[in-house]
């Protein structure tokens, strides 16, 4: 999630929230916040690069990820505190079992660029958890139609049990009522594909005005570590019944994909040997 309008309009939003107004206040604040956004995207080939060396590593469950610079985890700590790193923590911990993830997310992508760049990758791998989170970049230039033409090429290609995210809450009210058009896209086209939506607006929506304050990297448009976990709480309930259903988990929860202290030992009884 890389756009420049779209970053602006959360940074007012931060602005109106602290009183930020005096116009020199402003100007500083801007040339503040543009220093930021480069010190961040220095960090994107380090975190390209960490997830490539990742994808590498062996795993008795296969973890793919599409979408764009928050499955990355711009704005993270480290590139494991992305939402997609928290989730393989989870998904390890509540299964006991070794994780591969292979993150085809790429910085800045649009549906489109998914398309072209992310789906032709995909095709060779059989996930055993899939995560979607695309089309944030797309709401700066905003084409329904073209939206709409990419998110059906995009789930079409998706497993049944593809685990697939609305666009996250956007502030200001502009912005929202074209989130609000992307969204009804989303949720319709996942419903002919007979995918489940995780509701990430909402759970962003949630979190309020402050979570600008909280919840954000030195940007104020990437999600920082808390942010991110947000992110992956959203991901939680439809986790949690996913690993019941697909890998026989006994009695999952969203709690325990929360917990920091769950073990493999929590989970030996876990019969995950029908996974397919």
């Amino acid at each position: 999630m890389s756009s420049r309008v779209l970053r602006v309009s959360i940074v007012v939003a931060a602005l109106a929230a602290t009183g930020i107004a005096a116009p020199v206040g402003w100007r500083r604040f801007r040339a503040r916040l543009a220093a930021n956004s480069l010190v961040l995207n220095e960090t994107l080939p380090v975190h390209s690069k960490w997830w490539r060396d990742h994808a590498k590593l062996e795993g008795e469950l296969l973890y793919v990820a599409i979408g764009d610079s928050a499955a990355q985890g711009i704005g993270a700590s480290r590139p494991d505190r992305s939402y997609v790193g928290v989730l393989a923590d989870e998904i390890r911990s509540v299964t006991g079992c070794t994780v591969r993830v292979v993150n085809l997310s790429v910085s800045g992508a649009t549906v489109d660029l998914a398309v072209q760049d992310q789906l032709p990758r995909f095709v060779k791998l059989r996930p055993d958890i899939m995560t979607v989170a695309i089309g944030a970049n797309d709401i700066a230039g905003w084409d329904p139609a073209a939206f709409e033409r990419g998110i059906r090429t995009t789930y079409a290609a998706l497993p049944q049990h593809a685990l697939v995210a609305d666009l996250p809450f956007f502030y200001f009210p502009h912005n929202e009522r074209r989130v609000a058009v992307a969204n009804r896209i989303v949720r319709r086209v996942a419903a002919e594909h007979g995918l489940t939506v995780v509701p990430l607006h909402a759970t962003t929506k949630h979190q309020g005005i402050s979570g600008i304050l909280t919840q954000f990297a030195i940007d104020l448009f990437h999600p920082n570590d808390h942010g991110y976990r947000v992110w992956a709480d959203a991901f939680g309930p439809s986790l949690a019944a996913q690993l019941v259903e697909r890998f026989m988990v006994p009695e999952v929860t969203t709690a325990d994909l929360t917990a920091p202290d769950v073990t493999a030992q929590d989970v030996a009884a876990s019969d995950v040997g029908g996974r397919g």
